[in-house]
């Protein structure tokens, strides 16, 4: 009894609880012991390497990343020249074309003073009737205040289709400056180019044309006179409910605004137009009535309608569509 007495009191008192003993004594891992202890006498030389190694790597890629980049964007030798020798032309005929214009300006001056010289000695009157009619046939520049009108293409949902029905076409100027005219406009110039009784304004698949010149959204159109007379005019007549069927309809953009001075070029030369009178004593000929033109069976003449009644000009408009 007494032996076993003395081993049981020879046991530390804490020997049941060893584990957590080791736990408070050792609380990290011996591995993370000697990590920390590799941190605190520095990085070694294999560290230092490989990152030296991936900073290289890094930079090779960067540049080969750089260099295909600025071979793709640069374009060819072959398209560099090509795109070189167009500049070289534009450039040159656009010159050409100045020396040209310059050239067409001088000569119709020297006409003009010629024409001038002619008339005065000949024909006195007809030389002042050519001045005093030479602002209302658009051959003299022309300076006032005045309205301007400005039409601009509607929105479209698809910038890369074009919508016709919401552009500005060849007709809808023709309404507006017909609109002008009426309502008394002394001149009038869409887009810098004078407007008179011979100019004409079509279109050329979707360019607008005045005079053969190749005009684009937005079209200014410029009339010199009464800007509030004009305006109320305007809105008054069948031009002003068109333009307001555009902007409500069709999206196409309209501005008018009133302008204290506006300077409209003139057309230039005065181009002469000669026309002559049949002789008095022509015989005229009357085709002799037939049963098949007109008469009926006793070959008494009747009235019958003109060929061709009602065709021409009979073309309707559904919306912004001739059908």
């Amino acid at each position: 009894m007494s032996t076993r007495h003395t081993a049981q009191t020879s046991r530390p008192l804490d020997a049941s609880m060893t584990l957590l003993n080791e736990v408070y004594r050792r609380p990290l891992d011996p591995g993370y012991a000697q990590a920390a202890a590799r941190r605190e006498e520095g990085p070694s030389h294999r560290t230092v390497r490989s990152g030296a190694g991936l900073l290289v790597l890094a930079l090779v890629l960067g540049l080969a990343v750089t260099t295909a980049t600025l071979s793709l964007r640069r374009p060819a030798g072959s398209v560099v020249a090509a795109r070189h020798l167009l500049e070289q032309q534009i450039v040159q005929r656009g010159d050409e074309a100045a020396e040209l214009q310059q050239q067409v300006e001088q000569l119709s001056a020297e006409i003009a003073t010629l024409q001038d010289d002619v008339l005065r000695d000949s024909e006195p009157g007809l030389g002042a009737q050519l001045a005093s009619d030479a602002v209302a046939s658009g051959a003299v520049p022309v300076t006032g205040p005045g309205l301007r009108v400005v039409l601009t293409d509607g929105p479209t949902e698809d910038p890369d289709v074009l919508d016709s029905r919401t552009r500005v076409r060849d007709g809808d100027l023709q309404v507006l400056v017909n609109g002008l005219w009426a309502a008394g406009a002394e001149a009038v110039a869409v887009n810098g180019e004078r407007i008179t009784s011979m100019t004409a304004i079509r279109a050329a698949g979707d360019a607008v044309l005045v005079d053969l010149v190749a005009l684009s959204s937005p079209y200014t159109v410029d009339a010199i006179g009464d800007a509030p007379g004009m305006q109320t005019s305007l809105a008054q007549a069948t031009a002003g409910q068109y333009l307001a069927m555009l902007r409500n309809s069709w999206g196409i953009g309209v501005k008018m605004s009133s302008e204290h001075s506006l300077t409209l070029p003139g057309t230039g030369q005065t181009t002469f137009y000669y026309a002559t009178v049949p002789p008095e004593h022509a015989p005229t000929v009357s085709p002799p009535p037939s049963a098949t033109d007109g008469t009926d069976d006793a070959g008494r003449a009747t009235e019958s309608a003109p060929t061709g009644s009602g065709v021409a000009g009979s073309a309707d408009r559904s919306g912004r569509d001739g059908t």
